[in-house]
């Protein structure tokens, strides 16, 4: 049985707007985006960053800034880091905005800029402090909606310790829109779904309510290729590790995976559906085959359809060569989001209506954790923390994976599968020699 949520786990941070997309900006910052919409609720729009660290018995987050977009909803993101700065790229209705985003480093203790002053300053109410329940006293901004957690996770003013912490460095971002171009052209309420920027940094592909697939190079944004690939709107695509590939899934039922060289399609994603019933693919993504960057897998979730309140979604492993369903795993309710950590082993789901989160491993599909009702609401997104070195040190920790989830509860949480107990190799080496030797023995004793 998969083991439960340790009690160090869950709510990391909440925001004053529902979220609809995580991602790593580096391999210890996480980006946050939602908003209420274009409707005057007062409701902001906007992204979050967050640093996140673990302090020796649970993950814990500080806010390190937050850039609101005006009237623009964030449903959509892609994050593409280059070393000296990151390019986020938002699906704004039926636009992409590029930003960049610049990091610099600052010191415990040094002045805020001018710029960076008036990003922070509230809004609407001045900031003010309160007791909380455990006598620890917290500080409620209103501009950014984040709450000092009487658990240890705390925003940044709740972290500075004395002068021990003067010369400490830190990293910010500056956060500057630049370009914006058209992905979705539908006559009534474009709407671009999804962007993705793939592995190697050159092509960003769009998707979207009109069911083309757009591909641009980036980070011009020049339009490369157009394909009208389903007759519904486009609900995910992704990239295949080596560029080479990419997957489309659509709400006409298809996934699709394409060429990128021919722009042709490669195959079609074909299963037996339980029944004979009708099913939606959901999301879709690419993994590495551990230990072999060369390989790789593709992963779905799929939905039932018009079964309301008996829905039974599926986690789907496919052989990227031949296209055929290599495995499939029934989850108990219709999903919702779907995440693969970077090496590869491991593979996260997050449901419709329990707001429920589990951890699987990637080759086998067996389910080692299972977080019930993590959300109030189901889960919008899931980012793995990073294991690999690419974009600076991992985090640190006592676990052997962590996963992000965020809902539209306005919560991101986090939660970890601690290390699993394995036999020493010395162990397991010392038990073959002894069942060899008994194995002789025995056959020894019986003439054989």
């Amino acid at each position: 049985m998969a083991p439960t949520r340790r009690p160090s786990d869950g709510l990391l941070a909440r925001v004053n707007f529902p979220l609809y997309a995580v991602e790593m900006l580096t391999s210890r910052h996480v980006l946050v985006a939602g908003g209420g919409g274009s409707a005057k609720t007062g409701v902001a729009n906007g992204f979050e960053i967050y640093e996140i660290y673990h302090n020796g018995t649970h993950f814990c987050a500080e806010e390190v800034v937050r850039h609101e977009t005006g009237a623009n909803v964030v449903m959509n993101f892609a994050v593409r880091n280059d070393g000296r700065r990151s390019y986020l790229c938002a699906g704004q209705e039926s636009h992409c905005q590029l930003y960049f985003v610049n990091p610099r480093i600052v010191y415990e203790g040094q002045e805020e800029s001018a710029t960076e002053a008036d990003e922070r300053r509230p809004r609407s109410n001045s900031t003010a402090e309160h007791g909380n329940e455990n006598g620890v006293r917290r500080r409620v901004a209103q501009a950014s909606g984040v709450q000092d957690l009487p658990n240890g996770h705390a925003t940044g003013a709740s972290k500075k310790t004395g002068d021990q912490n003067a010369n400490l460095k830190r990293i910010r971002f500056d956060i500057k829109a630049a370009d914006s171009v058209q992905t979705d052209f539908l006559t009534t309420e474009p709407l671009q779904r999804v962007v993705r920027i793939s592995p190697n940094g050159r092509l960003m592909a769009t998707g979207g309510t009109d069911g083309h697939l757009r591909v641009w190079t980036f980070p011009q944004m020049v339009q490369r290729s157009d394909i009208a690939s389903h007759n519904k709107e486009i609900d995910d695509i992704d990239f295949s590790p080596d560029s080479k590939y990419i997957v489309t899934i659509s709400k006409d039922g298809q996934g699709l995976v394409w060429d990128l060289a021919t722009m042709k399609q490669h195959h079609q994603l074909k299963w037996t559906t339980p029944e004979g019933g009708k099913y939606l693919y959901k999301r879709c993504r690419y993994g590495t085959i551990e230990a072999q960057r060369d390989k790789y897998r593709l992963f779905t979730i799929t939905n039932p359809l018009g079964k309301v309140g008996k829905q039974r979604g599926f986690l789907q492993q496919w052989d990227c060569i031949s296209g055929q369903l290599r495995s499939a795993v029934q989850v108990d309710e219709s999903l919702a989001s779907l995440a693969v950590r970077d090496d590869g082993r491991f593979v996260a789901v997050g449901t419709m209506f329990s707001g429920s989160v589990s951890i699987y491993i990637a080759f086998s599909l067996q389910r080692v954790l299972h977080i019930p009702n993590a959300h109030s609401m189901f889960v919008t997104g899931l980012q793995f923390l990073p294991i690999t070195n690419e974009e600076g040190p991992p985090i640190s920790s006592d676990t052997e994976a962590a996963v992000l989830s965020i809902s539209v509860d306005n919560k991101v949480c986090i939660h970890s599968l601690p290390q699993r107990r394995t036999i020493p190799a010395w162990v397991a080496i010392l038990l073959i020699i002894v069942v060899l030797f008994g194995a002789f023995a025995l056959c020894s004793y019986i003439g054989i």
